[in-house]
């Protein structure tokens, strides 16, 4: 069901190609899939834990379906880029899973760390990364949560996992939280990172939002909203000024929080390098922000609605200065009849696993230390983080 690469492997002989006949400097938008992989392979040559790649087949649509998977008249099989981390053999597994206009790439800073201590398995979900991009021809909210979490489940089973901790940030931890709703059986803990999805226009913190849309401007955005215009639109009309726009970015983005620990130059190269060829390749998963999300990132089908039928103990973190609240997350927390935590990092926004990456690893560590440690169960939440 997989194709395995060693990292010393040389990926683009085992991988489809994406062709022109322009030479990359010629295109008005200067990638393809032999970029993304090659962007993807530099960036993770700063990790020193020897891993393994697969391209994971998760088949053309779900099984006894009498409609493809994806509303696709395809027949063509999807793929889902998976990276495992060498372990030992009685690691728990953690599987990480990023958010929206990202890939697995963005843990590339933890990845090192949480090896240490898991079993680590990180995705590019369906539509982004070097996952397969079929068309996005969903219609509904629903059928966009399907999309996620029937690849993700269709990946789960290709790779005979079971009883695994689901980490998920931002938009990735929306997908965790619906996937560990629907499949508790597989889930032995949930960890979500800023998590998107918890409040809705109707929670009366909205108000903000009626005001501005009054607004000519506020009318613009969100019609542009409506219509599915997404960043990763812009990135691909500046055509090859797009990788300038990506730099500034990345730059004044990420360690705009952090700890000092800031990225060096030649990690925000790295990453800068791959974010762009992944952010302008094929459009296809990043479609799914107008039917999960009504603008100002309100879940249509909020999570805190579904609190009461949790069925996994759960483990939120936040930056200090994350832009998704977590007060959210404690009023989930009032419903929920399992257990739950709430972790807060400082010096870190939205990105914490890049802001202040050691009090994150500290963060995960101490979210799963019935797992790692079961003797300390009751172990005091280390120095500098705080609880909610």
């Amino acid at each position: 069901m997989a194709e395995e690469i060693s990292k010393s492997a040389e990926l683009g002989s085992s991988r489809s190609k994406s062709r022109s006949l322009w030479p990359s400097v010629l295109r008005w938008i200067p990638t393809s899939t032999d970029h993304i992989i090659a962007a993807e392979k530099r960036l993770l040559s700063a990790v020193k834990t020897p891993y393994v790649q697969e391209r994971v087949n998760i088949g053309s649509g779900p099984p006894g379906s009498k409609v493809r998977w994806f509303r696709s008249s395809s027949s063509e099989p999807r793929f889902i880029n998976t990276f495992t981390f060498n372990s030992t053999d009685d690691s728990p597994t953690l599987v990480m899973v990023h958010g929206y206009g990202a890939s697995q790439g963005f843990f590339f800073r933890n990845f090192d760390a949480l090896a240490s201590r898991f079993r680590v398995i990180a995705i590019d979900q369906l539509g982004w990364g070097g996952s397969s991009r079929p068309d996005f021809t969903c219609k509904s909210t629903e059928e966009t949560e399907a999309w996620f979490i029937d690849s993700f489940e269709e990946w789960r089973k290709a790779k005979n996992l079971s009883n695994f901790v689901l980490l998920g940030h931002s938009f990735g931890g929306y997908v965790a939280a619906k996937y560990a709703l629907k499949h508790p059986e597989h889930v032995k803990h949930l960890i979500l990172v800023g998590p998107a999805g918890f409040s809705s226009e109707s929670d009366g913190k909205s108000e903000w939002l009626t005001r501005f849309r009054a607004t000519w401007k506020g009318a613009i955005i969100n019609h542009l909203w409506e219509s599915n215009f997404t960043p990763q639109k812009v990135v691909r009309g500046f055509g090859p000024w797009g990788p300038g726009i990506v730099k500034r970015y990345t730059t004044a983005r990420f360690g705009s929080y952090s700890s000092g620990d800031t990225l060096t130059e030649e990690e925000s190269r790295l990453l800068t390098d791959y974010a762009y060829h992944t952010l302008a390749a094929k459009a296809s998963g990043e479609l799914c922000l107008k039917y999960i999300f009504s603008f100002g990132a309100f879940a249509r089908m909020p999570l805190l609605c579904s609190a009461s039928e949790w069925k996994v103990p759960t483990s939120f973190i936040y930056g200090f200065q994350d832009w998704m609240n977590y007060q959210g997350a404690q009023e989930a927390r009032k419903h929920m009849p399992v257990p739950c935590e709430i972790i807060r990092v400082p010096q870190a926004g939205h990105f914490v696993f890049i802001d202040n990456p050691i009090a994150f690893h500290a963060a995960v560590f101490y979210a799963c230390r019935r797992f790692l440690s079961p003797n300390l169960d009751n172990e005091s939440i280390p120095e500098g983080l705080e609880t909610a």
